[in-house]
This record gives C-alpha cells, sequence and structure tokens, in this order.
C-alpha cells in the first residue's frame, strides 16, 4: 500500500506516534498512538490494529477509574497461583479465553473477578476451594454443600 495523502489537503501522510490523551469520569490518561499523520493538517488515519492501542488505554483508564484490577495485576496474581490462562479462565470464571483478553487489555475483567483475584492474592490457598468446586459441578455439582460443611 503506497503512503495515503491527506484528504484535507491533499498533502502526504507519514507514519508516526503521537501523542494522545484519553478523558474518562474524570480521568485522563495520555499514551502514544500510532497512525498516518499530516503535518500541514490535523487529520490522521488508524488502522485497526492502530485502534487496539486506543482501546486497551481506554480500558485501562477504566479500570483505574473504576477500581478494578489493571492487566499487568492480574498477570501477576494468576502466574503467582500457577494457572494457565485458561485454567483461570474455567475456575475463577470468564471463560478458557478471558484471562488472554484481560491480560492484553482487550477486555475489562468484571467487579467479581476482579475481587475474586485479589481475595486469592491475599489467601492463595482458598484456590483449593474453587478447584473443589470445579470437581464437585463436573459431577453433577453435588459437592458443593459438601465445601459449605467444612468451612470453619
Amino acid at each position: 500500500m503506497a503512503d495515503p495523502v491527506c484528504p484535507e489537503t491533499g498533502a502526504p501522510m507519514r507514519r508516526a506516534t503521537r501523542p494522545m490523551t484519553l478523558a474518562w469520569q474524570g480521568e485522563t490518561i495520555t499514551f502514544g498512538m500510532p497512525g498516518w499523520y499530516c503535518d500541514t493538517s490535523e487529520e490522521s488515519i488508524h488502522s485497526g490494529q492502530d485502534m487496539k492501542v486506543s482501546d486497551r488505554m481506554l480500558n485501562l483508564l477504566k479500570a483505574r477509574a473504576e477500581g478494578l484490577l489493571e492487566p499487568e495485576e492480574i498477570r501477576r496474581i494468576r502466574k503467582r497461583l500457577g494457572l494457565t490462562q485458561a485454567d483461570a479462565g474455567v475456575l475463577i470464571g470468564g471463560g478458557p479465553r478471558a484471562f488472554q483478553k484481560y491480560e492484553t487489555g482487550d477486555s475489562l475483567p468484571s467487579r467479581a473477578i476482579s475481587s475474586a483475584l485479589m481475595l486469592l492474592d491475599h489467601d492463595p490457598e482458598a484456590l483449593a476451594v474453587l478447584r473443589r468446586a470445579h470437581r464437585s459441578n463436573g459431577e453433577g455439582g453435588k459437592g458443593r454443600a459438601a465445601d459449605r460443611e467444612h468451612r470453619p
């Protein structure tokens, strides 16, 4: 593909990264936005891959504003628990690809997922409760009442 020309001025556009600021609920974040930029106007063109950068930054901004875990924290906790992304999605919730999306910033975790991860970070041994519940659910869900009976 040839370098694009500015739709406003007809001048050649060049590939660059420029600062972009997003705002949400009183919070702001500034980051480098890749794209094709015109030096003689404010015009820019962004590919789908470029837009992923801004989408991920918006999700990061939302996570901060809403008090949810950020992608790096989610990855750190999952690794501390010794779980693969697929296993974390099945045991903690969201499905087998959820943690891949949370850790790249493509999706925000729910408040429940964020809270569960914070609790597991505080008490990693509690993962055994989720494993028992998961095994029990695979056998028709018979183990849930038993898990509750053994609580202190």
